[in-house]
């Protein structure tokens, strides 16, 4: 069996991941974390039990580092060990530099990092006891290239690409295994805010000449879950848009 937690999982590229992962023929447990998607979240759930999948749901806002222990410590009651981590939960947003607020900057480091930061913290505690586990970091390929009008975004899953090769060389001798996926553009919620040109511009530069959909990333997750001898990588998923 395979207990995974799985960060803003209840739309977008984060249900796609869970979607494609429970087809998986082992035993799995779902430990479904949303903050401000309710709706989506116990839509989610019923229909992972109806699927006879065990699954266990919880809100919080992981801005806060005592609330992200928290769920962490949740979990960790309901099944003891937590196997695999996805780290999917995250903002963009498209501004011109010089309209970045302190608000907006602030916004999206506490968001893209310091709350990835806070969960793997406390999910690492119960990896290291038991010398297993797999996490796993949803980027950005904006975090490889970089994006005009999306610096703050770019820089936050830069930042998540560091820290997921500097912590697969220091979990490695204790069996943990550490990567993250650069995603291309996929048609999720978090990209409503680009427009119909920009979406063609970005179509016709992807060689593959089409957009992701969200259980491509379900497909590599699994993968990654799988496997057991790749570390520390930045897998790009994004139809050859940057090669």
């Amino acid at each position: 069996m395979k207990n995974i937690l799985i960060t803003g999982g209840a739309k977008g590229i984060g249900r796609g991941i869970i979607e494609e992962i429970i087809e998986k023929k082992e035993e799995i447990t779902i430990l479904l974390h949303y903050n401000h998607s309710e709706v989506e979240a116990i839509k989610l759930m019923k229909y992972l039990e109806n699927m006879g999948i065990k699954v266990f749901c919880y809100q919080a806002d992981l801005t806060n580092p005592q609330k992200a222990q928290d769920m962490v410590k949740y979990f960790i009651e309901k099944i003891e060990h937590i196997d695999v981590l996805i780290n999917n939960a995250g903002i963009s947003q498209i501004k011109l530099f010089t309209d970045i607020t302190l608000e907006d900057w602030k916004n999206m480091i506490e968001t893209n990092i310091n709350a990835m930061f806070y969960v793997t913290k406390e999910v690492v505690k119960n990896m290291i006891h038991y010398k297993n586990g797999c996490i796993i970091n949803i980027s950005s390929v904006w975090g490889e290239t970089g994006a005009s009008c999306e610096v703050h975004y770019s820089t936050t899953k830069g930042a998540v690409n560091s820290f997921t090769k500097a912590l697969a060389k220091e979990l490695g001798p204790s069996n943990i295994r550490v990567n993250a996926i650069a995603p291309g553009y996929f048609e999720t919620d978090m990209n409503r805010e680009i427009t119909q040109e920009i979406k063609k511009e970005i179509i016709e530069m992807t060689p593959l000449e089409k957009t992701g959909e969200p259980r491509e990333i379900g497909k590599c997750v699994k993968w990654l879950i799988e496997d057991n001898f790749t570390t520390g990588q930045i897998i790009s998923i994004n139809g050859g848009f940057y090669i």
